[in-house]
């Protein structure tokens, strides 16, 4: 069995790393971007983005003071897991205090802060069942000056791809650099109204290199890549060739008298961390 305490000692772990070292398909994006771009003022931007990236390394310590709102994916497979919700609430727990991170969990009515980073339906865990002998665990601490951005839309069928490419380029306009730019941008296309915006978050578990395989969509995560990154709004909203490092487009079926897309923006520090435990 997969006890209690390795899931928490597991959790923790994560959190702090992913709050401190940004992935590498990240940072190489950003080091490319910075590379390309042929706006003073963007590369001056992009350059401080990447020193701070350096000094959280450096020092141990978060890269923002948003250290997110705790959301954990899992897969789980044919295991016996003790008390797996414990064990990510006491995780997430645990790294509040060691790292520490940001108290950012509230009562959404009265504003009050829990002061652990747990709370009523809080960390946010989202269970997905795979074949196999083991647990992933995936934590994904969501800033909100990008969460606060994202949109949904249950779009007409008529509305279609040209439909989905006039949303994203909207939503981006309307966030210009609240979200810190460059960003990720995630796109949910199908199922329901709430699964459109999951199937965005989770888009951005993808690198960024990735390609799609499904051509379709491939082809779009490209068109609406140079869409967004010709609005112009540019690192920080101050103008520049970058506004997202990329986009990631997830598709599922859905019914035949809707067209729902939900979108999330994650801003440049698109954090993450996943861990595989094995029952041997």
């Amino acid at each position: 069995m997969i006890t209690q305490k390795q899931i928490e000692d597991t959790i923790s772990f994560l959190y702090k790393n992913s709050v401190i070292e940004l992935p590498n398909d990240v940072k190489n994006a950003l080091k490319k971007a910075y590379l390309n771009e042929t706006n003073e003022t963007a590369r001056f931007n992009l350059k401080a983005v990447l020193d701070n990236i350096d000094a959280a390394h450096t020092n141990g310590i978060p890269m923002c003071q948003d250290t997110g709102l705790p959301i954990v994916f899992v897969k789980l497979g044919n295991v016996k897991v003790e008390n797996l919700y414990h064990g990510i609430k006491n995780g997430v727990e645990k790294a509040t205090i060691e790292v520490p991170l940001r108290p950012n969990v509230v009562d959404p009515l009265t504003r009050e802060n829990t002061g652990t980073n747990t709370g009523k339906g809080v960390p946010l865990v989202d269970i997905e069942i795979v074949e196999g002998n083991y647990i992933e665990l995936t934590i994904f601490p969501k800033g909100f000056g990008s969460e606060n951005n994202n949109a949904m839309k249950m779009a007409l069928p008529g509305e279609g791809i040209e439909g989905i490419k006039n949303f994203v380029v909207d939503t981006v306009l309307a966030a210009g650099g609240k979200p810190c730019p460059p960003t990720r941008i995630g796109v949910g296309i199908g199922g329901s109204s709430d699964y459109a915006l999951k199937l965005a978050k989770k888009a951005l578990l993808r690198e960024i290199n990735s390609k799609n395989p499904d051509n379709r969509l491939a082809e779009l995560e490209q068109e609406l890549l140079e869409l967004v990154n010709s609005t112009g709004i540019g690192p920080m909203g101050l103008g520049g060739n970058t506004t997202a490092l990329d986009v990631k487009v997830e598709l599922v079926d859905t019914h035949t008298a809707g067209l729902p897309i939900g979108i999330c923006i994650q801003c440049w520090a698109a954090r993450h961390a996943s861990a595989i435990i094995r029952d041997e």
